[in-house]
């Protein structure tokens, strides 16, 4: 693909997702290094990389994630490969609104845990 049909692509991904989650809340977008970051209501939920949707994932949602069969985000990071917190969405989340907003919603939850670890004060205790 062209960088022009790459770019075509995300936009077109970008509006697929804002439309079927229109529901949940709103839904912004940022580009980033070639991609686009989702966010809804302010919570990082997903990026658009590579041609295709990517939602956040963590420790917590892993195992529904794997059940599915969703390969984790990477990407070369110089004689390396790196891997971030984020799973290829299944096929159909590309046809069907109504499984796009369910596994958005894992997105949504890991993206809500991790902005609360952040938000934790250094000196926090339980």
């Amino acid at each position: 693909m062209s960088t022009s049909q790459d770019k075509q692509r995300a936009a077109e991904l970008v509006e697929w997702v804002m439309d079927a989650m229109e529901e949940a809340g709103t839904v912004t977008s940022r580009a980033m290094m070639g991609g686009h970051t989702l966010y809804c209501d302010g919570v990082t939920f997903a990026i658009v990389a590579q041609g295709q949707i990517w939602f956040k994932s963590d420790a917590e949602t892993d195992a529904e994630w794997e059940a599915a069969g969703c390969e984790k985000f990477t990407y070369d990071r110089g004689s390396k490969t790196a891997s971030m917190n984020y799973r290829l969405a299944p096929d159909d989340v590309y046809d069907y609104p109504e499984e796009l907003r369910r596994w958005a919603e894992l997105g949504l939850v890991a993206g809500r845990r991790a902005s609360a670890k952040k938000k934790k004060p250094r000196n926090y205790r339980d």
